[in-house]
């Protein structure tokens, strides 16, 4: 089914383009709708869509630097229909000029003329040799955004795993320091239906990240729809606070003239590896309960005397147990793990403000490295006013404890009944990715490093959920991936072997009959 998405800071828009054809009938998918150009192209890495009609005046980012930008990172796909009105004529043009597929006037817009350039889109689609989705890293992003919380909670086993993985996904950790934030988004008070308070936060955070990375080099990355941290990448340590200060209070002050929202931050000490990050966001949040309105940036050094009790509940020593628990989904485990927090939370009934930070910590980890995380978290709170964001409310030691409580029976619920769906999904995104590095050497321990799961697991998973086990799975892709480069004749046996990562050409021989039957050399002269 080819997906569609549409951008317009008109609703009316939105709805009438939604209503004015059966898409179905095309075998097309609505897969999302944006406010604004910056929140359409987050949808469009995570989505993928094939087809994108976007208006050519929107806040943020207009329709047409969406088109440029989309041509930049993506190639030819997605294509781009503009809607326009008659005084922005100049600016088709320019659009034309960024191989947009054609435009809409929004005066004339009606079935007919939308259902013409529909088709014309189709009939392109089809004509295109490789029709790959638009943001082909789109998984990436996924895997980046569970590597950063890995990061900020020190779940890494090793400084070598962390920058096989930062490498993996093209994360740059070449700086000399680097310092953790916290930040808090502080929507207005008259915004309360999710859906605007999904587009609000999703474009706040897209402006920041477009402003402060002008300032100083930086990755912010999404805990929620309150919630964000920021890494900051440093080249020295003389004046960082006042270097910082400038870059976020200038950023901070953006955002409010345009959304009317607040961001409240907290930073933790520069510290010279990526591996000691995690120490750094600790810092960031310790201090966080200190804010208010007067002081809505804090710096751990200058407040760190008067700052609660560090280690009052050492969560790292659960950390990983809960990732590997998450992973594998295995709720035995996980329902241990909640049982002795409450224990620990119950024992020190006077540390109230560490329960909070301790319990939103793994809230935090199960909305991140759960699929589909956020939603699943959020069935399990439909019904409290405040959603999972309800841990906030929760004034009292038993209070905490209750809601932990409510929240690992539910989850642990909720994972068994989908624990084969998310297996089966696991497997389908290790073949996803053998698929997008198949040209790379490939294997077993590096692919489930990627996945932060263990390699024996990983291979049991095949084996439960594929047709073949890893390493045949592996060999059968390389081969018909050989097979394409054959057909193309640009290259001899020995280059093709070379390039799909095999050891010599002989081995890719071998390989190559196991798999075929046939050695390379007998495959080309049958295909002759």
């Amino acid at each position: 089914m080819t997906k569609l998405l549409i951008a317009d800071d008109e609703p009316l828009v939105q709805i009438g383009l939604k209503s004015m054809l059966n898409w179905a009938d095309y075998d097309i998918e609505i897969c999302a709708t944006a406010m604004n150009g910056a929140q359409a192209l987050e949808l469009i890495e995570r989505h993928s869509p094939e087809i994108v009609i976007t208006d050519i005046k929107m806040p943020v980012m207009n329709g047409l630097e969406l088109a440029r930008t989309c041509r930049e990172r993506f190639g030819k796909l997605p294509l781009f229909i503009i809607l326009t009105s008659y005084e922005e004529f100049q600016l088709v043009k320019e659009a034309l000029s960024c191989q947009v597929l054609d435009y809409l006037v929004k005066l004339e817009l009606n079935k007919d003329s939308l259902e013409a350039v529909i088709k014309k889109a189709l009939q392109t689609l089809d004509e295109l040799p490789e029709r790959k989705p638009a943001a082909a890293n789109s998984s990436i992003t996924v895997f980046q955004d569970k590597f950063f919380i890995r990061l900020l909670h020190n779940l890494f086993d090793d400084e070598e795993q962390l920058k096989r993985q930062a490498k993996d996904f093209e994360l740059d950790f070449s700086y000399p320091y680097y310092i953790a934030c916290h930040a808090l988004i502080q929507a207005p008070p008259a915004v309360t239906e999710q859906d605007k308070l999904f587009s609000l936060y999703t474009s706040t955070l897209q402006m920041i990240r477009e402003i402060l990375g002008k300032s100083l080099p930086c990755y912010v990355i999404s805990l929620d729809l309150k919630y964000f941290g920021i890494i900051l990448m440093l080249s020295g340590t003389e004046d960082y606070k006042q270097l910082i200060a400038e870059a976020l209070s200038h950023t901070f002050s953006m955002v409010h003239n345009y959304f009317n929202v607040d961001v409240l931050v907290t930073a933790g000490n520069p510290c010279p590896l990526p591996i000691l990050i995690s120490e750094s966001y600790q810092e960031a949040r310790q201090i966080f309960s200190m804010l208010d309105n007067e002081h809505r940036l804090l710096f751990y050094e200058d407040v760190a005397k008067d700052a609660p009790n560090k280690n009052a509940f050492n969560m790292s020593l659960f950390k990983e147990d809960i990732s590997k628990a998450f992973d594998e989904f295995d709720t035995e485990t996980l329902s241990g793990i909640f049982r002795e927090i409450t224990e620990l939370f119950t024992s020190y009934p006077t540390r109230y403000l560490q329960a909070i930070d301790a319990a939103s910590n793994i809230l935090y980890l199960a909305i991140s490295l759960l699929p589909n995380g956020e939603e699943t978290v959020s069935q399990i709170f439909a019904e409290f006013p405040d959603g999972y964001r309800s841990i906030y409310r929760q004034t009292t030691i038993e209070q905490v404890v209750d809601w932990l409580d409510y929240f690992g029976q539910n989850l642990c619920r909720i994972l068994d009944e989908r624990k084969k769906t998310y297996k089966n999904h696991i497997v389908n995104n290790v073949q996803k990715y053998i698929s997008e590095h198949i040209e790379e050497k490939l294997n077993l321990n590096d692919i489930a490093s990627v996945f932060n799961i263990s390699p024996s697991y990983l291979s049991q998973l095949f084996k439960k959920y594929n047709d073949t086990g890893f390493s045949e799975y592996i060999s059968q892709m390389k081969i018909e991936r050989a097979k394409e480069l054959m057909s193309e004749g640009n290259l001899k046996i020995y280059e093709i072997a070379d390039k799909l990562g095999f050891e010599s050409a002989f081995y890719f021989s071998k390989v190559f009959k196991k798999v075929t039957g046939l050695t390379p050399r007998d495959y080309q002269q049958l295909k002759l």
